[in-house]
């Protein structure tokens, strides 16, 4: 007794679609063949004719009309999941690396190598360097991190992203800190010029000729940069920065400075020059935050573009150097954005507690 097919009625849509494939000359072969078996099935062919007619098997016009009936016109488009290999790798082998990479570590090191990991395990590198990626693991990179301690965080967190995100009205907003130490090094020998395949070199030894320190507000308004360089970064260089803050901005507006807790921004003398300037206003950062403080992110900027690789001879050519700096950048300044709110720091905050807590 010979089995009858189920039969397939089609819709004045799908219809319509297998047409369109049928006939068209850019679509892939097997695309056009499997609408056609569609097509024969529905006007009552056998699966046995349209094998003929086509020159294809009858098992796979039954495989496309089952296909078809399970899933409609998608069960045309792709191939059917196939099984694929079994893994040589069982599941809890792959499961074994995963955990002595999170949980353990060698006799001999703080973390685990391709190499040390693959020789505890009894496998080989490549197999962990491929569990590794799957998993997304990095054992070999470590991130730093600080939360800070200081009792009144929230309310000083306010204070500053407030200025950033909503500052007052007929003032000027700037960011204010030192970047101390910045020495002047010359190399021992020439540096070789970059090449075709092949980068800048530059020796590892170097002559140190001197420090100077670098004295820097930046605007938020506009993004430009009032700075200075001082032999050191004691009360009376700090009132003098703030003398020279206050002879570049007009006079009709309040400054408000964001600064970090450094004891000479809190020196008496200090106070006693703010009181003597009333539109000076100092909002200081929490205690180990200066992310929160956008000139950190300008500093940044200077020491990767000009420092680093730079040589200098003695402490002027560096001082020239940070002043060219400067000026360029302010023909052409960059406003860095604060966009992060209250809010979604505190959350990212309390989560990194809660971790914290959770270990101990």
């Amino acid at each position: 007794m010979s089995r009858i097919a189920a039969p397939i009625i089609l819709s004045p849509k799908e219809r319509s679609t297998l047409d369109t494939w049928v006939r068209g000359r850019c679509l892939p072969v097997r695309l056009v063949q499997r609408a056609q078996i569609i097509q024969m099935a529905a006007d009552g062919m056998q699966s046995q004719n349209i094998a003929q007619e086509l020159g294809i098997s009858r098992p796979t016009v039954q495989l496309w009309r089952q296909r078809f009936l399970a899933l409609r016109l998608v069960g045309l488009e792709k191939d059917a999941p196939r099984p694929g290999r079994i893994p040589k790798i069982p599941e809890k082998k792959i499961q074994a690396v995963v955990e002595a990479t999170l949980h353990t570590t060698p006799s001999n090191a703080t973390h685990w190598s391709t190499r040390s990991l693959a020789k505890a395990q009894g496998l080989s590198e490549a197999t962990i360097r491929r569990i590794w990626k799957q998993y997304n693991l990095k054992p070999h990179l470590l991130k730093t991190f600080k939360l800070s301690r200081d009792k009144h965080f929230v309310e000083k967190l306010h204070d500053v992203v407030g200025l950033y995100m909503n500052p007052p009205d007929k003032s000027v907003v700037f960011c204010v800190d030192e970047k101390s130490q910045i020495q002047a090094l010359d190399r021992t020998q020439p540096g070789l010029p970059m090449k075709k395949g092949r980068c800048g070199t530059m020796t590892h030894d170097y002559k140190r000729n001197g420090t100077t320190t670098l004295f820097a507000a930046l605007s938020i308004l506009d993004g430009k940069v009032i700075g200075d360089c001082m032999p050191r970064h004691r009360h009376q260089e700090f009132i003098r920065f703030l003398k020279k803050i206050d002879s570049e901005t007009p006079v009709g507006l309040d400054l408000h400075l964001i600064i970090d807790n450094y004891g000479t921004h809190k020196h008496p003398r200090v106070k006693s020059w703010l009181k003597r300037h009333p539109r000076f206003h100092l909002h200081f950062i929490p205690t180990a935050s200066s992310w929160l403080n956008l000139v950190e992110r300008w500093f940044r900027e200077i020491t990767d573009k000009r420092i680093r690789r730079g040589t200098f001879q003695n402490v002027p050519a560096l001082i020239a150097a940070i002043k060219n700096y400067i000026d360029a950048h302010n023909q052409n300044p960059h406003v860095f954005v604060w966009t992060a709110p209250v809010e979604r720091i505190l959350t990212k905050i309390s989560k990194c507690k809660e971790a914290l807590d959770a270990l101990h």
